[in-house]
């Protein structure tokens, strides 16, 4: 199963193989933007038999399954401690809250991110401060967090957008002198590294989304609040089941949620978790393969940073005319994603929270287009999506044929 532009599953024919417009079943060949099913067909033994551990057990919320997974997950991440939830966006939700984050309060959020990230700040009560990125990686860095930082401002949420890792020790240095809780927000991150740290272990907490279409994706929705504080951890697990306190079922402490990780999911990560590494690796070498042949050519990609891993969940080009280019791509039986063509900024729910443009996003924003990367794909894969994308970059303008 191939999956959609924006991570979602996309519509399935009857027979169940994802639905194609006609000019894409004609093409010489099709490759898809992501490959979810050869990492599942890789993993199905393992995860047949971690179900069925579950499955035996009866136990379908917390337990044995989920338990495993976080000490296995916080080990990854370098991290004492490790809480399951539901999602990556209530991931961060919760750990704002519990980090004392909340009505009053001002948020920094580069404005170049999946909507969930702004979208969790307002539900914990607080303001979004936008804050515009790097030319170069399209990140959040420390000069442009101390352009919007007020009196109000109380945490920032580096986002690790694209499986890149923004510049944490320069960020570090001024959310330090400002006083400022650091929240990761690294569900694109899963596998990059700065300065040899993993993504997670640099914050107060780090926030990860499993989504299917992640590095390292569960068969549903599912996220994690990784931390090396043991008192905020325990908030955030408390507040994820309602608000429950450890030492009675029926007294609630916090105000709290339903926001538990169930043990199915835990058990599907868990077994995907020893594979991870070499996907990551796998998705390192295919982007060499599209840097190599890109190079001095009309696309240019979207930098890598010099002191960081990248784990590659996407790679992202700059293009002319990106949506002619895409038209012509897909006409060719090649998907390719947007992520994201609007600013958070300039979404009808979020531009009163707005103070003023942000070029660079704004720019980036209708140039940026996401090639086709996954694990399993070819470097004979890799050098057709080249040759499509310089031949549909140098086309003149005309009609999309297929």
């Amino acid at each position: 199963m191939t999956c959609g532009a924006d991570g979602s599953v996309p519509h399935l024919d009857p027979v169940g193989t994802p639905a194609r417009p006609p000019s894409v079943r004609r093409a010489t060949h099709f490759i898809p933007f992501l490959d979810i099913a050869s990492m599942t067909r890789e993993i199905r033994v393992e995860v047949d038999a971690a179900m069925a551990r579950v499955l035996d057990s009866g136990r379908f919320i917390g337990g044995e399954a989920v338990q495993r997974f976080e000490e296995e997950w916080a080990g990854y991440c370098g991290t004492a401690h490790a809480v399951g939830v539901a999602n990556g966006t209530d991931a961060l939700q919760l750990t704002l809250r519990a980090l004392g984050v909340g009505p009053g309060d001002e948020v920094v959020v580069p404005t170049n991110t999946f909507v969930g990230t702004a979208e969790a700040v307002v539900l914990a009560g607080a303001v979004p401060r936008f804050a515009d990125v790097s030319t170069r990686t399209l990140l959040l860095t420390a000069d442009t967090l101390l352009a919007v930082i007020t009196p109000r401002t109380r945490a920032v949420i580096v986002v690790h957008l694209y499986g890149q890792m923004a510049d944490m020790t320069a960020i570090g240095r001024v959310a330090a002198d400002h006083g400022l809780a650091v929240i990761e927000d690294a569900a694109q991150a899963h596998g990059a590294h700065w300065q040899g740290r993993p993504a997670g272990s640099f914050g107060d907490a780090g926030c990860f989304s499993f989504y299917p279409g992640k590095n390292l994706g569960a068969f549903g929705d599912a996220g994690a609040v990784v931390t090396d504080d043991a008192e905020l951890a325990r908030r955030v697990r408390c507040m994820c089941n309602h608000g429950r306190s450890d030492s009675s079922h029926y007294e609630h402490e916090l105000l709290g949620t339903n926001s538990r990780m169930d043990a199915l999911q835990a058990a599907v990560l868990t077994a995907k978790l020893p594979r991870l590494q070499a996907w990551t690796t796998a998705r390192r070498m295919l982007a060499g393969h599209y840097r190599a042949r890109l190079a001095g050519g009309p696309v240019s990609l979207v930098d890598d940073a010099s002191d960081g891993s990248h784990a590659y969940h996407l790679l992202i080009a700059r293009v002319p005319a990106r949506d002619r280019v895409r038209r012509r791509l897909s006409n060719r039986g090649i998907e390719t994603g947007l992520h994201y063509p609007v600013p958070c900024h300039q979404m009808l729910p979020y531009q009163g929270y707005a103070r003023g443009p942000l070029p660079v996003a704004e720019r980036a924003a209708h140039e940026i287009v996401s090639l086709p990367l996954f694990p399993h794909m070819t470097a004979e894969q890799v050098a057709v999506v080249c040759k499509e994308l310089h031949d549909a970059v140098v086309a003149k303008a005309g009609p999309d044929v297929g």
